[in-house]
């Protein structure tokens, strides 16, 4: 009978790389404070040796797992996406994996189920990507004793919340037109129970307001582009409407489908602002106008709020905002005189 080898251990390989066992578990957790020539030779002596890291143990040894689970409700959304991305990606600079835990129905028991299979997979800290007002129902709580970080809610009186400055980013975008001298700014609006539609809803609504102007109907969408096209169609029979925002650069791509299939120019008739700014914004006909989100900054601020609480055992509350900023481009111009 084969005796099985031996297994290689930490020090085997700081003896072959001629450095501590404190180097090669730092290699081996990612952890940013080794020099690049370090990393390399201690890497060339994992190879050689084909040693694989024991996570298992440097947990117990550290009471630490390093990986942080996510829970997230869709990845359809571009803001979802791309900020699953960011987290991803400054975990990994502070060495931490992720786990991702995708929840189809945002219920009380969807959201505990998705915290208990976490609790199995071993995880240091959480965040929770929202997009409805599910922490803000009273029938719907996160487990006690647990480190949590969550995107986009409005309860920063219970846990840490990161959020885009929503309402800010709204106000951004009608004052621009109103300054451009429309007399109104009409809006197609996010899908009812996403918080951040409504923050931008009720900021459309208050700067209106404050500017003393009408304040039209919003027409509600639910943040694709076929939802922005059928409110188009219906903004293009409205003679009045010179200004339009939609909540978000996808409703906005097919407004301005709609606008150009019953003639309506833009900007020459039409002025059309959205709101993230996604990559292809600028390749839209014309260029759009919008309203830009920093999704990394949002990243990476949950993943230090996060590590903040693993690090000192201590829960965090209160809203963190990112701010926004409007992006000027082709799509709004200033009312034609009539």
């Amino acid at each position: 009978m084969s005796r099985s080898k031996p297994r290689v251990s930490m020090a085997d390989v700081a003896r072959l790389a001629g450095v501590s066992s404190q180097t090669v578990s730092r290699v081996s957790t990612g952890h940013p404070g080794v020099v690049g020539s370090t990393r390399q030779q201690v890497l060339a002596a994992m190879k050689e040796l084909g040693y694989r890291p024991n996570s298992a143990a440097r947990a117990l040894k550290s009471g630490q797992f390093r990986t942080i689970g996510v829970i997230l409700f869709t990845l359809s959304s571009t803001g979802n996406s791309r900020t699953l991305e960011a987290i991803a990606t400054h975990a990994a600079l502070q060495g931490y994996a992720i786990t991702l835990i995708p929840v189809a129905m945002a219920t009380q028991d969807s959201v505990l189920g998705a915290f208990t299979r976490l609790g199995e997979l071993a995880v240091d800290g959480i965040i929770v990507i929202m997009e409805v007002h599910l922490l803000d129902s009273a029938t719907v709580t996160l487990p006690p004793h647990v480190q949590v970080v969550v995107v986009d809610s409005d309860a920063g009186d219970r846990y840490s919340v990161v959020d885009t400055d929503q309402a800010d980013g709204a106000r951004q975008a009608v004052n621009h037109l109103l300054e451009l001298g429309h007399r109104t700014v009409w809006h197609v609006a996010g899908p009812e129970g996403s918080f951040a539609g409504e923050r931008r809803a009720q900021a459309w609504r208050d700067t209106l307001a404050a500017a003393g102007r009408r304040i039209p109907e919003p027409l509600r969408g639910d943040w694709s582009a076929e939802s922005g096209y059928r409110a188009g169609l219906a903004l293009a029979e409205e003679p009045g409407c010179t200004a339009v925002f939609a909540a978000n650069d996808q409703m906005a791509l097919g407004v301005l489908r709609a606008l150009h299939e019953r003639g309506r120019a833009v900007p020459g008739d039409v002025s059309v602002v959205g709101f993230d700014d996604i990559p292809d914004a600028c390749s839209f006909i014309p260029p759009l106008t919008t309203v830009h989100q920093d999704f990394a900054e949002v990243g990476r601020r949950c993943v230090e709020g996060i590590l903040r609480q693993i690090d000192s055992g201590e829960t965090e509350r209160g809203t963190t905002l990112v701010s926004t900023r409007l992006v000027v481009r082709d799509s709004t111009a200033a009312p034609r005189l009539r």
